[in-house]
């Protein structure tokens, strides 16, 4: 397959009159630019896509649903926490199939060529697994198989309620495994991730220091060659609890404990003194940030431009799903350090305008925390790219740099017209190839659920 585009963001730089093979394993095989316009597809605007590296499925459907606030004269997360523990009762595997298919297809359409799932709901409500352990996993396994999304699984071993070790409360009994039958769980998960198609992987994930035993934390590594994804000082909360328990902050323990590289994704990171920051930048390991997610939840403020002016990785997921969009993920990242700093253009640099900067970061850093070898339009890659419409009124006259501007800061995945993952053509028209049928399934569950909550 060829793709021919007036303007694309190779590795290089911007280019013009691009003409791209895909090939066997929807690899790209040749890059050539300043040729005739021809191939099977022409497009305006051709870029690579991110992964979606961080998001838990089930919770799309509760979107909107938290919106009250709870008992607490100052409600957090932990109040969202306990709204979300009540809701996940209601789920059976085909509800999570549904939807799935759902935020995977709102995924490809907002751009994003992949999903990492990071996957915690594992058993029956009462917390006895299914007569298949990995039931849910397959579930979510199914769900790439409909949409064409290029997915990496992550189970996720939830072992405690808390760092003292008390047993795991009502609402997470249905998350929880001993190490042994969590090895279990990820072989049989893995055995069904090999059906799909090769760009699909495993890897796994340790909740949080306060799920996982610190000294099962290297058992658990060490099931996978894939990618380690793990929440890390997300609240407040959270590093007390963890400084009081392990006598140091989340932070500082992971970095005197763990082998930290690129193929470790910590989730949020929004509780860090600028010491911890740069350290952790400086480590290789990727930061997992989901800026709608951290806004809706009052999580705080991730400190972007000291890591990133200590040279490290980003990555972009929408976690709770409450809103799918790769243009608003990046502006409230870029808003949250304008609005702390009273400043413009945080992130951008002398050479690079702020969304080119930021829409560069999050293709490398995503194929990154997805173990996927994508992240740029370069021969050898995986095909993962998205086109915008060049006919766009926002779009119009623009170029290079100014075009992820303009997106990213006066648009939306409105602007999207087709994605590809791993070469599989899944967004034509702004829309998913199978989007009636999955739409039909996901507002059947949504009437189902709306009348038991």
């Amino acid at each position: 397959m060829k793709i021919w585009a007036e303007q694309a963001l190779l590795n290089t730089g911007w280019a013009r009159n691009v003409l791209i093979s895909i090939g066997a394993g929807g690899r790209i095989s040749d890059v050539q630019f300043d040729v005739a316009k021809s191939g099977q597809h022409i497009v305006g605007i051709l870029m690579p896509a991110p992964a979606n590296a961080h998001g838990h499925a089930f919770q799309r459907a509760m979107a909107g649903l938290t919106e009250r606030r709870g008992p607490d004269p100052r409600d957090s997360f932990w109040t969202w926490r306990e709204m979300m523990f009540r809701f996940l009762d209601r789920l059976t595997p085909e509800h999570v199939e549904v939807i799935a298919a759902f935020v995977q297809m709102e995924m490809l359409e907002a751009g994003y060529a992949a999903s990492v799932e990071f996957h915690y709901l594992h058993h029956q409500p009462g917390g006895v697994p299914y007569a298949n352990l990995a039931e849910m996993s397959e579930r979510i396994i199914a769900a790439a198989g409909q949409t064409g999304i290029g997915l990496t699984l992550l189970p996720v071993h939830y072992q405690f309620g808390g760092l003292d070790r008390r047993r795991l409360s009502s609402g997470q009994i249905r998350f929880g495994n001993d190490p042994e039958r969590f090895a279990s769980l990820y072989d049989a998960a893995a055995d069904a991730v090999a059906l799909l198609p090769g760009d699909c992987r495993m890897g796994v994930a340790p909740h949080s220091l306060r799920a996982v035993a610190p000294e099962t934390l290297a058992q658990t590594i060490a099931l996978t060659d894939g990618p380690v994804h793990m929440h890390l000082a997300e609240q407040q909360a959270e590093v007390d609890e963890v400084s009081a328990a392990l006598g140091k902050r989340p932070v500082e323990w992971v970095l005197d404990n763990l082998a930290l590289h690129s193929g470790v994704t910590l989730i949020h990171c929004t509780q860090m003194q600028p010491h911890e920051t740069e350290a952790l930048a400086r480590s290789g390991a990727v930061a997992g940030l989901c800026p709608i997610t951290e806004s809706n939840l009052g999580d705080g403020i991730f400190d972007a431009l000291r890591w990133f002016s200590a040279g490290g990785n980003v990555a972009i997921g929408s976690d709770s799903h409450i809103r799918i969009s790769l243009a608003e993920e990046l502006r409230t990242l870029e808003y949250s350090q304008r609005l702390r700093d009273q400043s413009r253009a945080v992130l951008a640099t002398g050479s690079l305008s702020t969304g080119r900067r930021l829409f560069e970061a999050v293709v490398a850093g995503g194929a990154l925390a997805a173990g996927r070898a994508g992240g740029a339009i370069k021969v050898g890659a995986l095909a993962d790219l998205m086109t915008l419409d060049a006919e766009h009124v926002n779009l119009t006259g623009r170029q290079g740099d100014a075009l992820l501007d303009s997106y990213i800061f006066a648009g939306d995945e409105r602007m999207v017209r087709d994605v590809w993952s791993a070469g599989r053509h899944v967004v034509r028209d702004g829309q998913h190839i199978r989007r009636r049928s999955i739409v039909a399934a996901y507002g059947k569950v949504m009437r189902d659920l709306g009348q038991s909550l």
